[in-house]
C-alpha cells in the first residue's frame, strides 16, 4: 500500500491539490482507506475522515463546509451520496476498492513531499457527536508527533524481545475515522514491526475466529466488546457444565494469584482465542 500511497498524492498533484487543502475519506477500514490518508500526509493536504456510518447529508454537510478538493468513498457509498451531491464542489471522486487500479498509471517513482512543519494540518476528525452537534477538530502534525515521539523512545529497549512474539498482529475494530482506532491502526504498530487486521464483525463469535485463524497477538475495542466477548465465554462455560465453577475461579482470580497459576486456571479461555493471543486494548 506504500505503492498506492505515493501514486495517490501523485493524482492530488496532478490535480492540483495544494498543502492545506482537504480531502474528504468515507469508507470502511481497509488498507486502501490507509493507502489514501498517507497519501494525503505525502501530499500536505489534510485529510478528512468520515464515519462509514455517517449519514450521506452529514457527509455532504462536512465536505462543503471544509471546501473539500476531492472525496475518496467506499462503493457502497458512492449511491447514496450521488443522490444529494449536485451542489458539492469536490474535484474528484474515487472508490476505495478500485484505488489501485485507478492510480496504476502513476508508476512506482517516489513522491518528495513539501516541507511541512509542527503547525501544519494533517487531519479534521469530526466528534461523534453524542452530546451536541458534531464539531471538526483539528490535529496538526505536531499533534501526531506529541503522542508518537515518546512512544518511539520508550519501545525502542524492548524492540528485541519482540522477535520472540513476532509477527505482531493487531485486530482492530474501531473506525479509523475515530482518533483512537486510527492511533493503534495506522500510527502504533509500525513502531512495533506489527501487522494490522481490519474486520467489520462484531459479532463476538466471529471476532474469536478470526482472532484465531489470523494468529492476533492484540485485540483493539471498544468496551462493550468486551463485554460480549465475557459473555460468550460464560455462555461456553455454562453450556459445557462449568458455570459454577468458572464464577468460582472468577472470583478467585481477583485476588492477588500468580501470573503463571491464573494462566493455568484459565487455560480453556486462552487456548479459544490461540494461544498468540495476549492483550485487549
Amino acid at each position: 500500500m506504500a505503492l498506492v500511497a505515493r501514486q495517490f498524492a501523485r493524482e492530488l498533484e496532478a490535480r492540483g491539490i495544494e498543502r492545506g487543502e482537504r480531502v474528504l475519506l468515507w469508507g470502511e477500514n481497509c488498507a486502501e482507506w490507509v493507502a489514501a490518508f498517507f497519501g494525503c500526509v505525502l501530499r500536505g493536504a489534510v485529510a478528512v475522515p468520515m464515519d462509514r456510518i455517517a449519514a450521506p447529508d452529514f457527509a455532504l454537510r462536512v465536505a462543503r463546509d471544509t471546501q473539500a478538493r476531492a472525496i475518496v468513498l467506499g462503493r457502497e457509498l458512492a449511491g447514496r451520496l450521488d443522490e444529494t451531491a449536485a451542489g458539492l464542489k469536490a474535484g474528484a471522486t474515487f472508490i476505495l476498492d478500485e484505488l489501485a487500479q485507478t492510480l496504476a498509471r502513476h508508476g512506482d517513482a517516489p513522491f518528495s513531499p513539501p516541507s511541512l512543519s509542527h503547525s501544519d494540518l494533517a487531519q479534521l476528525v469530526f466528534t461523534s457527536g453524542t452530546t451536541a452537534e458534531p464539531k471538526g477538530v483539528a490535529i496538526s502534525h505536531g499533534n501526531l508527533l506529541a503522542n508518537l515521539e515518546p512512544l518511539e523512545g520508550q519501545i525502542q529497549p524492548y524492540l528485541k524481545y519482540e522477535r520472540i512474539f513476532h509477527p505482531l498482529r493487531f485486530l482492530d475494530l474501531l473506525p479509523l475515522s475515530h482518533v483512537f482506532g486510527q492511533f493503534m491502526g495506522i500510527w502504533v504498530p509500525p513502531l512495533l514491526g506489527g501487522t494490522v487486521i481490519f474486520h467489520d464483525t462484531l459479532n463476538p463469535a466471529e471476532v474469536v475466529r478470526v482472532i484465531r485463524r489470523e494468529h492476533v497477538s492484540v485485540l483493539i475495542a471498544v468496551p462493550r466488546m468486551l463485554e460480549s466477548l465475557r459473555a460468550r465465554v460464560e455462555s461456553t462455560e455454562k453450556a459445557a457444565g462449568r458455570g459454577e465453577r468458572f464464577r468460582r475461579e472468577l472470583s478467585w482470580a481477583a485476588g492477588p494469584a500468580h501470573f503463571a497459576r491464573r494462566w493455568w486456571r484459565f487455560r480453556r479461555v486462552h487456548g479459544e482465542f490461540g494461544w498468540k493471543f495476549w492483550a485487549f486494548i
